[in-house]
């Protein structure tokens, strides 16, 4: 049994994951939508992960904003949202809450930058890369979403897993879980969640995000857009070079 995950209201914390020390990966981004219009005319809650990756952008996955049809939109934000970054916990008072007001959506991948109505100065935004992913290279994502597709709402406490990347096919990277556990996974309003290296010298930089999967916990391939080969058109739309790799604020382990 699968999830669409690019259904509208169909976004996707992590199963089998862990709890994310607060102070860690602080860019790891909460969005929340409210009164997201349907086509009979009701309206419904739903929410997705991303990443800072600018001090006014945040990157996440493109089927976030869309129409009634459930078609990806660009421009002013099609219902409101808020950014919720810097905190491990959501009940917390670190960090801060930022109305979204724009959108920007990649080109034939699963990606879109959202605009910050203010910029965030006391975080470092997550580094963009522009290496070709490599097949059985190890990635961590961190996620708000649920930790079971059963009875699924999303995450009070951010958490996170690592990944093997098992397949690179055009824009997308394949990925599995790899620990704590080998169903590790992806999970619904995850969406959008970053996959990112941690390098030797305790940088970090986004490689892709979530876009779909099967209906978490699985031990399945994953499907993430990866973020390389649009770095020029990323940096262009949020005004920054290629940035510097931030360094993690303590361990999560």
């Amino acid at each position: 049994m699968s999830a669409v995950l690019t259904a509208p209201g169909a976004a996707q914390a992590i199963a089998n994951g862990t709890p994310v020390t607060e102070g860690d990966y602080q860019f790891s981004t909460k969005l929340t939508m409210t009164n997201i219009p349907r086509g009979d005319g009701s309206t419904y809650n739903s929410a997705c992960t991303g990443a800072l990756i600018a001090p006014q952008w945040i990157a996440t996955a493109g089927h976030c904003f869309h129409d009634v049809a459930g078609n990806r939109v660009s421009g002013p934000v099609p219902y409101a949202t808020t950014a919720t970054i810097g905190r491990a916990d959501i009940t917390a008072t670190t960090g801060h809450v930022i109305d979204i007001v724009e959108v920007r959506q990649a080109s034939r991948r699963d990606i879109a930058l959202a605009k910050l109505a203010t910029p965030v100065t006391d975080i470092t935004p997550l580094p963009i890369s522009t290496s070709t992913p490599r097949t059985g290279t190890i990635l961590r994502m961190t996620g708000w979403g649920a930790t079971s597709s059963v009875n699924a709402t999303p995450a009070t406490h951010l958490q996170t897993g690592q990944f093997k990347i098992t397949r690179v096919s055009g824009t997308s990277l394949m990925v599995t879980g790899y620990a704590p556990a080998a169903n590790t996974s992806a999970c619904v309003y995850d969406s959008g969640a970053p996959y990112f290296t941690e390098n030797l010298d305790g940088t970090q930089t986004l490689v892709s995000v979530e876009s779909g999967g099967p209906a978490c916990p699985h031990s399945q391939n994953e499907t993430t857009s990866r973020v390389d080969d649009i770095a020029d058109w990323i940096n262009q739309t949020t005004g920054t070079g290629t940035g510097t790799p931030t360094k993690p604020r303590g361990n999560s382990r």
